[in-house]
């Protein structure tokens, strides 16, 4: 998938309080065409997750600004 494909919830400037976000270089959730979602963050190591699958750990306030933009 193409990152042209993505709708970016979060890191725009409205409301997480983090100015950086706009540089694609912090957590970040996105929406798919198909209505789900990608959330980019650090690499956890938590746990070892299923092959072809990855944990990615994301503050809670940028979950908070997801949900704001999708209205939920």
């Amino acid at each position: 998938m193409a990152r042209e494909e993505l709708t970016r919830l979060t890191g725009n400037g409205n409301g997480n309080g983090n100015g950086t976000c706009g540089e694609d270089d912090c957590p970040n959730v996105y929406r798919t065409a198909s209505g789900s979602i990608v959330v980019q963050g650090d690499v956890s190591d938590a746990l070892a997750p299923p092959q072809g699958e990855g944990l990615v750990e994301i503050p809670e306030s940028v979950l908070r600004e997801a949900v704001r933009a999708l209205g939920w």
